[in-house]
């Protein structure tokens, strides 16, 4: 299989993800084999929200939107230019994934497939309708992908090169098991918002979406504010407020209650709003309905800190303050060229 083929089938992939996209589940007829997929689709949705309370309608389609725009011709085709992939010798790729937000391994199985290389997923259970059933329609819509992808419940085996994405604990893990493997291993990381007080409210409230978007869950959700001593919190506060129905779910305002309670009982202080608190705190890996905030000296003090501490971050949410920042409301946005820890997937999938 040529590397055109594979990106023909990844941009029809596309397509027929994007009838998904919105609120409003919208059948587009062009789209090939709709006839055996579409419903079953909806169905899998439908699984998918059950299965895991995180997994809202809002934040599947949020999930989708964000593949349909990124699986398009002119979108992979930027993406895989610098790379020499026209010739490889394919080999097998496990890939472990994680399963705090909706097709969060996604990227892995597309850099896998799009260098050339089978690939063997093993899946979180907190996400496993969805990938198996793009993959059959990938499978479908390039019959030569039959054979490449693999998804298994079991003990991963007979593998070439692995992906594995978990916790710190996990992690450690990996690294023993995997030793004697090339690989990638991904653990613990946090996105963290640089303030100045100069903020506009638009600003503050795009910083919400990076915030609350997934409720947090994934690396990339701002989960610690640094801000200038004297920080008023007001129009931060302010300016999120707008995200106050997320209350009404059931699982993050059980966090959220739990969480108030164990702060109170244990006398920290904290500032909250009724559905969200922030506290005065050293580490980068807040509690669901929290963001923690550390008051800085200099900006430079902290430009200093935050390179050396750059193993525990993902993404640094600031306006003109670091290289490689990211814009107010972006975290949840990447491009496929965006890669998580900054390693560069497709470059270790062509070196194996």
């Amino acid at each position: 299989m040529q590397l055109p083929e594979r990106i023909n089938a990844f941009v029809k992939l596309g397509d027929f993800i994007r009838q998904f996209s919105k609120e409003d589940i919208q059948k587009d007829d062009k789209v090939e084999h709709n006839d055996l997929f579409f419903e079953g689709f909806k169905h899998q949705l439908k699984l998918a929200e059950e299965h895991n309370g995180w997994f809202t309608k809002e934040n599947i389609v949020f999930a989708l939107d964000s593949w349909a725009s990124a699986l398009t011709l002119n979108t992979i085709s930027k993406w895989i230019a610098p790379y020499n992939i026209s010739t490889i010798n394919p080999k097998r790729v496990a890939v472990i994934m994680a399963g705090n937000i909706p097709l969060v391994g996604f990227h892995d199985f597309l850099s896998v497939l799009i260098s050339g290389h089978r690939i063997l997923v093993k899946q979180s259970s907190n996400d496993k309708q969805l990938l198996p059933f793009l993959s059959k329609y990938l499978e479908y819509v390039e019959p030569q992908f039959k054979g490449y992808i693999t998804i298994t419940n079991d003990k991963v085996e007979d593998f070439d090169a692995v992906i594995a994405t978990g916790s710190n604990n996990t992690a450690r893990y990996f690294e023993y098991y995997f030793k004697n493997k090339p690989s990638i291993i991904r653990n613990n990381r946090n996105s963290v918002a640089v303030l100045t007080g100069k903020e506009s409210t638009e600003d503050l409230k795009n910083l919400s979406e990076d915030i609350f978007r997934y409720y947090g869950l994934g690396c990339r959700n701002v989960s610690k504010l640094f801000v200038p001593k004297h920080y008023d919190f007001n129009a931060f506060f302010e300016a999120i407020y707008h995200w106050h129905p997320i209350m009404d779910k059931a699982k993050y305002a059980n966090n959220y209650d739990y969480n108030k309670a164990v702060y109170l009982m244990s006398e920290f202080d904290m500032l909250e709003n009724g559905f969200f608190m922030i506290k005065e705190d050293k580490s980068y890996s807040s509690p669901i309905a929290t963001a923690f905030y550390e008051y800085y000296d200099s900006l430079e003090a902290l430009k200093t800190k935050l390179k050396a501490e750059a193993q525990q971050i993902q993404c640094i949410v600031s306006k003109r303050f670091i290289e490689n920042e990211i814009n107010f409301g972006q975290t949840q946005k990447p491009q496929l060229w965006d890669y998580a820890d900054s390693v560069d997937s497709v470059k270790f999938l062509l070196s194996i």
